[in-house]
């Protein structure tokens, strides 16, 4: 499991920096410290709305709140803690696929259900008066599928872990190299940063298993 610190280092070591950081908050007075302290949440935040990591996936059942507008029938709190609204369900709802009855064109066979019809419901998000989160939806007694800003480095994925020290050392890039040496060597770590990206949005998303059945009429009583 990665710290804080294992992130910023391995950062600067993608730079060729012979340099190590011990504390970044605060910093201990390096200028590889201040930077990294400038940077990392940023990275950290950025790359998280990159994708429904699934080390950040969340749901909950939504406090309602009042609601002072006649576009939506109801307003509700978002968590603390939400980065991305990802989708608003029914509060028996298993997952964002649910079965439903469909007709058939003869009389010999019944209705049947047929699996795969995405669930999630119609919602906006507006902050109020005093700048809070608030989610709309004419969902009664809605819960919210969401990506939390997780910023314990102990809860990401291996893959994360090194797709964010590349981002970071995109960023560091500049500062600490300077010049056309510093824009080129941000640009080669914003390639290298996509690269892992791709692969831990795929090794990611598969450990996801959302397949929905399709089910017709003429096999519906076999």
């Amino acid at each position: 499991m990665a710290s804080v610190i294992d992130i910023c280092n391995l950062a600067l070591a993608h730079l060729g920096d012979d340099a190590t950081v011990s504390s970044i908050d605060p910093p201990e007075g390096s200028a590889q410290a201040e930077h990294c302290k400038r940077f990392y949440a940023i990275a950290r935040d950025t790359l998280l709305q990159l994708h429904n990591w699934n080390f950040a996936s969340k749901r909950i059942v939504l406090a309602e709140v009042t609601n002072p507008t006649t576009q939506w029938d109801y307003a509700y709190a978002a968590p603390a803690d939400c980065s991305v609204v990802v989708s608003v369900l029914a509060s028996d709802s298993i997952d964002d696929y649910s079965g439903r009855m469909i007709p058939t064109d003869t009389p010999y066979f019944p209705p049947v259900v047929a699996a795969g019809m995405y669930m999630p419901q119609p919602y906006g998000v507006e902050a109020d008066t005093v700048g809070n989160k608030v989610i709309y939806t004419n969902q009664e007694n809605a819960t919210l599928r969401y990506q939390a800003l997780i910023t314990d480095p102990t809860k990401f994925d291996a893959l994360f872990v090194i797709t964010l020290s590349w981002h970071l050392a995109s960023m560091l890039a500049g500062p600490i190299i300077k010049g056309d040496a510093g824009a080129a060597e941000a640009k080669r770590c914003i390639q290298m940063m996509g690269g892992y990206l791709q692969t831990a949005r795929v090794s990611d998303s598969n450990q996801r298993n959302i397949k929905p059945e399709h089910i017709v009429p003429w096999t519906a009583g076999r």
